[in-house]
């Protein structure tokens, strides 16, 4: 069972947090599969091979088959050799290695782990320093006067915005993710600007990434006065309404939360809020959400929290009812999995059957300096975080980078992969996902629907 980590452990984890993304930079740096984390990105220099072919063989991958127990408890992780066979995008056949036929093209895992690609559910693509060099975030004490010093930025990141962006879907397939979700500022400066370029950006690389775009009024909803401009982003083909804390930033939580409601059910539209709101106004612009939904039954399930800070301040009843009203009206979060003064109950709401989903909100830009693009990384904090540091624990904090598909149940059956699945997946060295989550375990190749996008791989005989 995980527990509540104690504010020392907290201040360990921040420090110890820190070394580890600096050794996952420094070891990107030496690695020749690895991806330097600021350098320009050429998917085409790559070791070995790459597959080029819509059918084709991925020859000794390693699959989970079983837990190992050792008087009832989990000590390992059985695995097997196998061949694995994809066609136009999807896992066709599956057969122990050295025993499959068929005169499709092969490439050698070398007993490389299979693992379900990760996921990078909240993200901000549209505004990064990140393939410009080094630049650390200015000092500042609120969200307010992130939103000012953003002000003074969005000039200078506008011009380039597509291409970096770009560049960070090619950092974070490197890392294993080739499905996103994205933030887009819906500003008085970007207008639709940094819209534009983003969907210019997913749209050049639709064969080997997917991301959908939160419409996202950075700047306070009513605040920056984009209601209209928001509408426009959703008639451009944003595909989530967002929000923002909508009592420090807008000053009017009813107001701010009925604009935002009312958008999304003008188009019929999921929302996606950030609320970083700690204070009592951020239970209760939780409730009214909750509230809200409940009186709108189109909304149901259809509300993802960002963040949700404020969900750490609960305990006892008061957090039992919460966790019981967000499941009633399936909601789902979206966490960075923060190291801080409150710690979330990712443990208990996952444990409710909530869906929380963890991204990595900012890689190199005037927020935080602190991303390396790696949810194996998140999944590795979590399992810090929650004390899980053992085989069962450690496998199953691995869900919370892959959207809970993992290649083992609860039960330790297989799962995953199965035939007709989407052949969405990493090559990992590591002995078992749990290993892989432990050792942030390098990637070796990355797979969306069947097209290696990451990698190099040697061609079998």
């Amino acid at each position: 069972m995980s527990t509540v980590p104690s504010a020392g452990r907290r201040q360990f984890l921040a420090t110890g947090a820190k070394l580890t993304a600096a050794g996952t930079l420094f070891a990107a740096g030496i690695s020749q599969a690895s991806v330097p984390f600021n350098a320009p990105l050429n998917c085409q220099d790559v070791p070995n091979g790459r597959v080029d072919t819509q059918h084709y063989w991925l020859r000794n991958v390693r699959l989970e088959e079983s837990f190992i127990r050792d008087k009832g408890v989990i000590t390992a992780t059985q695995t097997g050799l196998y061949d694995i066979e994809v066609t136009d995008g999807k896992i066709t056949s599956m057969q122990k290695a050295g025993t499959a036929s068929g005169s499709a093209a092969g490439w050698d895992a070398k007993g490389a782990l299979l693992l379900p690609a990760t996921r990078d559910m909240h993200i901000h693509l549209d505004k990064t320093y990140y393939g410009s060099g080094w630049r650390a975030p200015l000092p500042r004490k609120t969200v307010i006067d992130m939103i000012h010093q953003e002000e003074a930025i969005l000039p200078e990141l506008l011009p380039v915005s597509e291409q970096r962006a770009e560049k960070l879907m090619a950092l974070l397939q490197s890392k294993g993710t080739t499905v996103a979700r994205s933030h887009c500022n819906i500003d008085p400066i970007s207008k639709l600007t940094g819209l534009t370029h983003l969907q210019q950006a997913i749209a050049a690389h639709q064969a080997d990434f997917s991301c959908e775009i939160v419409a996202f009024p950075q700047h306070g909803l009513l605040r920056s006065g984009v209601e209209s401009m928001m509408r426009d982003a959703m008639q451009q083909g944003a595909h989530y309404v967002g929000g923002l804390d909508p009592t420090n930033v807008d000053g009017n939580m009813k107001k701010s939360l009925d604009t935002m409601f009312g958008i999304a059910l003008d188009f019929n539209a999921p929302i996606d809020i950030h609320i970083h709101e700690t204070e009592p106004h951020g239970v209760a612009a939780i409730r009214y959400m909750i509230d809200t939904v409940r009186d709108n039954p189109r909304l149901k399930g259809k509300v993802t929290l960002s963040h949700a800070f404020a969900l750490g301040t609960l305990e006892g009843k008061a957090l039992e009812t919460m966790i019981a009203d967000l499941k009633e009206q399936q909601f789902s979060i979206a966490t960075t999995v923060p190291i801080g003064r409150v710690i979330m109950p990712l443990p208990q709401l996952r444990a409710a059957g909530i869906p929380v989903w963890s991204g990595t909100d900012t890689i190199a830009d005037h927020w935080q300096p602190f991303g390396t693009g790696s949810m194996l990384e998140k999944a590795n904090t979590y399992a810090q975080l929650y004390r899980g540091p053992d085989e069962y624990s450690l496998s199953r904090s691995l869900g919370i980078a892959t959207n809970e598909v993992l290649p083992l149940n609860n039960h330790g059956e297989q799962q995953w992969p199965k035939v007709q699945d989407e052949a969405t997946m990493i090559l990992v060295d590591a002995s078992c996902s749990a290993e892989a989550v432990a050792h942030l375990s390098p990637i070796l190749a990355t797979f969306h629907r069947g097209r290696q996008v990451y990698g190099g791989l040697a061609k079998s005989a």
